[in-house]
This record gives C-alpha cells, structure tokens and sequence, in this order.
C-alpha cells in the first residue's frame, strides 16, 4: 500500500493535478480495492497545501461517489445470484435485512468508517436490491463528503501528527469493527426516534 501511495503521490498526482484524486477514488469505489488511499492523499495534500484543501475533498468525494455508482450498475445488472456467490446466500440475506431496516443508515456507516468495515458490498447490494439512485447519491455525497472534510481538517490542524492519528484509529476500528457495527446503527436509530417522536409531540401552530 505504501508504495502505491508514494507512486500516486509522485506521478499520478503531479501529472493530472487534482483529477489525480478522482482517479484514485474512483478506482478504490469501484474495481480495485486500495484501503485508505483515499484518507492518506487528503491527509498529506492538505498537509502541504491548506488552501486547496476543499478541492482535494470535493474531487475526492466525487471521485468515490463516481466509482460507487458504477460499482451499483454492477450490482443492478448482476442480480442477486451473483451476489451471492461473490459473498455467499447468509451475508447477502444479512444485508438486505439490513437495507429493509436501516435504510440510509446501511449505507451510510460503511461510507464513513474506515477500513476494515466493508463497503463495496453494500454498494453492490444497493444495486441488486433497488436502492434509489438519488438518495444513494445524496447519502454518500454526505457520507464521503463528511469523512475527508475531518481528515482535511485534522491535517491543517494538526500537520504529520494527523497520519499518526489516521492509523490509530484505523487500528481502533479494526479491534471493535464487530461491536460498533452494533452499536452505531443502534444508537443512530434511537437518536432518529427520539427526533421523530419530539417533532410530532409540538403543538400544531393555529392559523389565523
């Protein structure tokens, strides 16, 4: 992985300029998988050049969403049988019972955490199993959007140190990935139960 960074840090960057970033994206969201690419690039651009910081995040986010959207094609036109060899009958079962519950949420979470937490195959299954297309997109321009606007901040804050806190978390995440698949739909579930219930609990306002 470090050596695919260093060359798309020292070639493919400096060649294609900030397109280098959708291509990159691109590429991990959808045939090629490159663990935390995305993260390290916005990283360390926004290290050396603060200023252009938003543009790296919004090319990148584009560049995944991109990818995401061919990677749902695929999905879409393979069908669920080839879902289920690429991941087998009980996980692909697992994530539509996800989508049926969750909603947005199914795909949000793995957009935003980092790696390990899978992610293609929900893009995939967003596919198969009818996911709309806008709130598909609108949920991982958020999502993605959300994700590298952090990192792009810690970087300017923070400088090298923010690489040193990109991989402790990473480490983090991969020790409790089973628990905060858990925990995190949970807690994102009952927060948007107890907003529902407080918004229908006020009064109707009178017209005059």
């Amino acid at each position: 992985m470090h050596k695919i960074v260093l060359w798309v840090q020292s070639v493919m960057i400096p060649f294609l300029g900030p397109c280098g970033f959708f291509v990159a994206a691109f590429l991990d969201s959808s045939f090629l998988s490159l663990p935390e690419i995305n993260d390290i690039l916005v990283v360390t651009s926004s290290i050396a050049r603060p200023g252009m910081a938003w543009l790296y995040v919004l090319v990148t986010t584009l560049g995944s969403l991109a990818g995401s959207l061919a990677l749902r094609e695929l999905g879409r036109r393979g069908g669920e049988a080839r879902l289920q060899r690429r991941f087998g009958k009980e996980r692909v079962a697992s994530v539509r019972t996800h989508f049926e519950r969750w909603g947005v949420l199914t795909l949000a979470i793995p957009a935003l955490l980092p790696p390990p937490m899978p992610f293609k195959m929900f893009v995939l299954s967003a596919g198969v199993f009818g996911f709309p297309v806008k709130r598909f997109v609108v949920t991982l321009c958020l999502a993605r959007g959300l994700r590298y606007s952090v990192w792009s901040a810690l970087a300017i804050l923070y400088g090298d140190e923010a690489l040193q806190i990109l991989k402790s978390l990473d480490a983090w995440f991969e020790d409790r990935l089973g628990a905060l698949a858990i925990i995190v739909p949970c807690a994102l579930l009952a927060l948007l139960v107890f907003l529902n219930i407080r918004r229908r609990g006020r009064p109707v306002p009178e017209l005059e």
